[in-house]
């Protein structure tokens, strides 16, 4: 099977030098497709001085999720498409990863991810699909504050035992290879994710619902920074884009108590969430997007269709006067990836 990879830039400067030299060092043939989403920085320049990657300069943000269909297009011959983020430096060749698609029931595979000192980013490179008590620890903080609490662990896979290749359900998006084949049948990643976040978790999740296998492998590695884009997006835009995505994962796979749930922790902490960023920041910016956070959960929560998908990627409309709270996640204007 040949393989492509597919790298989702903006304002990536800083990395995509080294990431794209790595991935060279290591898969010298393997074609690589560079998907920018509007870099205002020298992002351009840096992926230009290698004359042998393709570029797509794309003249608007169009998210990750519609960057990575758009890479994987790009790239028609490829039977397997590593995702790989511009500050993922490869460590090792691809080998170990696509060895996992030996059977012809694996989706994906996902690598191991290391920091800065060498140790895998445990709690990050692989996880368990979220569940409504999961997001909803994470939206009211429970997992910033106890971080070991039964819940997070189990989210977080800090259970599990990582140290071989083995079945998965979330192995981050980061550093990611997928079989074209099953990308293919389930529509590929969903573009009303936008710009960023639960993106992949979706992806993922639809495939192991259609029956697909996931995969993970500590065998081939990367040094990841993380991060690097999305902390140059303004807070308040972060804020929103985070909470939009969520939200509209939620309403797409929970239901019931659990759905609500999670709405009620989302509305319950956008206050006091609000009030330490306006503390920090001396600004009373941040309860204009605590507003349309809370408005969004409740949305989510009264209409129960923030968005749908019904074997293709469409969306369904919301009842007023809720409709124009949920277009502010599908705002292709707002922040950047």
């Amino acid at each position: 099977m040949t393989t492509g990879a597919v790298i989702v830039t903006w304002n990536s400067a800083a990395h995509i030098g080294d990431c794209l030299d790595a991935l060279r060092l290591h898969e010298p043939s393997v074609p690589v497709a560079v998907v920018d989403n509007a870099s205002t920085d020298n992002t351009l320049h840096q992926v230009r001085l290698r004359p042998d990657v393709l570029l797509a300069a794309n003249p608007e943000n169009r998210g990750f999720a519609a960057a990575v269909n758009q890479g994987v297009t790009l790239l028609p011959e490829c039977d397997l498409i590593l995702v790989l983020n511009p500050d993922a430096i490869l460590q090792s060749g691809l080998h170990p990863l696509r060895a996992e698609f030996a059977s012809p029931h694996t989706a994906v595979c996902g690598g191991r991810l290391l920091d800065a000192s060498g140790q895998p980013q445990s709690g990050f490179e692989m996880r368990r699909f979220p569940t409504p008590a999961a997001l909803a620890f994470e939206t009211l903080g429970i997992n910033r504050l106890w971080p070991s609490n039964p819940v997070n662990r189990r989210y977080r896979c800090l259970d599990a035992d990582t140290s071989a290749p083995c079945d998965a359900q979330q192995p981050a998006g980061a550093f990611l290879m997928i079989r074209r084949l099953a990308w293919s049948e389930i529509g590929g990643f969903d573009e009303h994710f936008h710009p960023v976040w639960f993106e992949d978790v979706d992806f993922l999740y639809r495939l192991a619902s259609s029956g697909w296998t996931i995969r993970f492998s500590p065998l081939a590695r990367a040094l990841h920074a993380g991060g690097h884009s999305v902390s140059r997006m303004r807070p308040n835009d972060r804020e929103l884009a985070w909470y939009g995505s969520l939200l509209r994962y939620v309403v797409r796979h929970f239901s019931g108590a659990g759905k609500a749930a999670v709405c009620w922790a989302v509305f319950a902490s956008a206050v006091p969430r609000a009030a330490v960023r306006a503390v920090r920041g001396i600004s009373f910016h941040p309860f204009s997007v605590c507003t349309e956070v809370m408005r969004l959960s409740l949305a989510a929560a009264l209409s129960g269709l923030l968005a749908g998908r019904e074997g293709t990627s469409r969306e369904r409309a919301l009842p007023s006067p809720v409709h124009e709270c949920a277009k502010l996640v599908n705002s292709g204007d707002r922040s950047p990836h």
